[in-house]
């Protein structure tokens, strides 16, 4: 499954998943081992322009700032 993070810290996931034919948008916020680690899911969409939105609304961090993880 593709998934991108933020360039910044990382904390912010979004991955990427086929099902039934159409692709679905997971907008992940991990947090740090230190605070107990885990992952939050924010949002699950089904295009870009809702992803985008999601973004503008809950993270600092926005399309852009995304790249591919590693």
């Amino acid at each position: 499954m593709p998934e991108w993070s933020c360039g910044c810290c990382g904390r912010w996931r979004v991955s990427v998943e086929l099902v039934r034919g159409r692709y679905r948008y997971r907008l992940v916020h991990r947090y740090p081992p230190e605070h107990g680690g885990g992952a939050n899911v924010v949002g699950e969409l089904g295009s870009v322009t809702e992803l985008d939105r999601l973004l503008r609304r809950y993270a600092p961090v926005g399309l852009a700032d995304l790249h591919e993880a590693a």
